[in-house]
């Protein structure tokens, strides 16, 4: 019996050790299926993520983010609201309720900001003063008066100058990250002012823009980190949108609209004089972007100063990094305007545009009376009609001849491609002047020759201007 109990013994240990040598094996077994796995893992590289091209401005400097950034602006983000209504602005369209509007601006900024909403209905004003925090909304339609006693003169800016004159319907100073915003309307009422000019100009063939007393709709200076969105922006006196010294400043998906013809029964033919859409004044790092415009002047104009001495002036100055790009034109003089109060423009870009019916597309305006350098502009992918596509002209409209020897203004580093246009005057109009010189103008890779530089009297190249 005993035997039979080691016999017993012995087996079951030698069962034991059977099954520990099984799940010893088991283990290395799972060892190195795991170990093959990790190094396999380790050789497997990993999917690299596609990478973005890099954007480029014409000159080869790279394109900041801020750009490709078209998000637009939460109004619910931007503080209590403030319906002008609920402050004692009534719902009527026949009087001029600038002060009460007013009031609830300053109300809007003294109690820490917000937004400044203009609800359903139509509501008459003269200039507003957007300060510090505030921000406008607007759902219905906020009106210009007609009359110019309802916008204050003083110091500002008009014409590529520095002067007196008269303020826009909303007016905007010193302000970081104000917003125009809404799907509503901002109408300047401009059909007295626009019968006014042209009965002027009929009396007076010299007269000026600035003879004939109008307001502009929106005048942004001093600013940063603008913002116009959505907004239907009209039937302005005189320019729609001008933007001064400001920086980083978006209009994304606005409506830009004044009339071109049958604003006066005596000239049937008569639009909106001078109602530029977009004025860029001495300005950086501007974005428009899938706007419409249709104007009866020029649409995207791009200022900076005019005159003989107008280089050393101080109010006066560049136009840098400027991008227009997917927006629709209707009827307007000119899709991109270089001038003519400008003095250095670089690295502008037009693309992907449509036009309906423009005069010219890319239009470099040559004051002989302003020393102007238009360099590293880019026109590419372009559909629809135009008169001209390239129309360079001297400018000699209301210029005024200094006691200086002028140097030679020029235009360098033009570049066309990819344009698709029906031109039913001709694709490029461009005369030649001793007062500029136009050098490495291409159209898709192929070089354009005007004709050599001008000289001087000893035949010698003239002085040119920003080296």
């Amino acid at each position: 019996m005993h035997k039979q109990i080691r016999e017993d013994k012995l087996v079951a240990a030698k069962t034991n050790m059977m099954r520990k040598t099984l799940l010893m094996l088991v283990a290395v077994a799972l060892t190195m299926m795991v170990g093959t796995t990790d190094v396999y893992a380790a050789k497997k590289k990993p999917k690299k993520a596609k990478m973005e091209k890099q954007e480029l401005w014409p000159d080869g400097t790279p394109m900041d983010d801020w750009f490709m950034n078209v998000t637009k602006v939460d109004v619910g983000t931007l503080g209590r609201k403030y319906v002008v209504t609920d402050y004692g602005v009534v719902k009527d369209s026949t009087i001029v309720q600038t002060q009460k509007i007013q009031a609830v601006i300053d109300r809007c900024s003294e109690e820490g900001g917000g937004v400044v909403v203009i609800p359903e209905g139509t509501y008459l004003s003269g200039a507003l003063f957007f300060k510090k925090g505030t921000h406008l909304h607007v759902i219905g339609k906020l009106k210009g008066s007609d009359r110019i006693i309802d916008f204050p003169y003083m110091k500002t800016r008009i014409e590529g100058e520095t002067c007196t004159y008269f303020c826009a319907l909303v007016n905007a100073n010193g302000l970081d990250g104000f917003t125009i915003t809404g799907n509503g309307t901002i109408d300047g009422n401009g059909l007295s002012y626009w019968q006014e000019f042209w009965i002027r100009r009929k009396w007076n063939p010299q007269c000026t823009n600035k003879d004939a007393q109008r307001p502009r709709l929106t005048y942004i200076s001093n600013c940063k980190n603008v913002t116009v969105q959505d907004v239907r922006l009209m039937n302005s006196p005189f320019w729609t949108n001008h933007v001064y010294k400001s920086d980083h400043v978006r209009y994304l998906d606005c409506y830009i609209f004044a009339p071109t013809e049958n604003i006066w029964v005596g000239d049937p033919k008569r639009g909106a004089p001078s109602s530029d859409a977009i004025d860029i004044d001495v300005c950086t790092d501007v974005l428009v972007k899938g706007c419409y415009m249709h104007v009866n002047d020029d649409a995207v104009v791009l200022k900076g100063g005019k005159g003989t001495w107008a280089d050393k002036d101080s109010t006066n100055g560049d136009c840098q990094r400027i991008l227009i790009e997917n927006c629709t034109y209707g009827k307007v003089h000119g899709c991109l305007t270089l001038g003519s109060e400008s003095l250095h423009d670089r690295n502008i870009i037009l693309r992907r545009c449509h036009v309906g019916n423009a005069t010219r597309v890319l239009w470099l305006k040559m004051r002989p009376d302003t020393p102007q350098h238009y360099e590293y502009v880019t026109v590419e992918d372009m559909t629809g009609k135009c008169g001209r596509f390239l129309f360079v002209n001297p400018w000699t409209q209301f210029f005024k001849p200094g006691d200086r020897q002028m140097p030679l203004s020029r235009c360098n580093n033009i570049t066309m491609r990819n344009i698709q246009l029906e031109c039913s005057a001709k694709l490029l109009d461009v005369k030649t002047s001793d007062k500029y010189e136009l050098i490495d103008f291409t159209l898709d890779g192929k070089p354009l020759d005007f004709g050599p530089a001008p000289k001087n009297s000893n035949n010698q190249p003239m002085q040119t201007i920003y080296e």
